[in-house]
């Protein structure tokens, strides 16, 4: 029996709209097995080390910095896995944004300009990942950790103690294997 069709062609049953709301809970439900690594991520930005030792502004600008740099590591690790990285990149990068969103929503930011917020940090997720892949492939992560960390003016001794950790990180990402980092260890 043919469907009932509404003036404007379309079936006369919301049906249509389902596919919507499916389509966005099938979106959060595929982003689930990364959530041990987004985890593992920020704990790893969070520790006391960046802070107290390597001298990262904690303020909200330096801990969002934090994120991005340790992010950037990861994918940048995830590159690596070429084709088997794209998947659980995309959906690691997807928790970054609604982690961001979130927080951003937290502080009071309206929906009107929650995009554009979102969509700076992005870009500024995208420009670390590219200045820690040169940093890291050229010997100067230093320089790229001034730029994006500190805004060009770095504590006395923070750039090259961040920077050794930052290499020692990306040293120890690159000694494992995907599973081993979709299961939350960084180390």
């Amino acid at each position: 029996m043919p469907r009932e069709r509404s003036r404007q062609g379309r079936p006369a049953y919301p049906e249509h709209r389902l596919s919507i709301l499916s389509r966005l809970f099938n979106a959060r439900t595929s982003r689930q097995p990364y959530i041990p690594l987004y985890t593992a991520v920020v704990a790893e930005a969070r520790r006391p080390f960046w802070y107290a030792e390597g001298g990262a502004p904690d303020t909200l600008d330096g801990r969002f910095d934090m994120v991005a740099a340790v992010m950037a590591l990861v994918l940048i690790r995830m590159e690596a896995d070429g084709e088997a990285g794209r998947e659980p990149a995309a959906r690691l990068t997807e928790l970054f944004v609604d982690d961001m969103d979130g927080q951003l929503r937290q502080q009071g930011v309206g929906d009107v300009v929650v995009g554009k917020h979102v969509g700076r940090m992005m870009a500024a997720l995208g420009g670390r990942i590219a200045a820690y892949r040169d940093g890291l492939a050229g010997g100067d992560l230093e320089g790229a950790l001034v730029r994006n960390l500190w805004r060009g003016q770095p504590p006395a001794i923070g750039a090259g103690i961040i920077a050794a950790g930052m290499r020692a990180l990306a040293d120890r990402l690159a000694g494992l294997s995907l599973g081993q980092l979709l299961e939350g260890r960084l180390s």
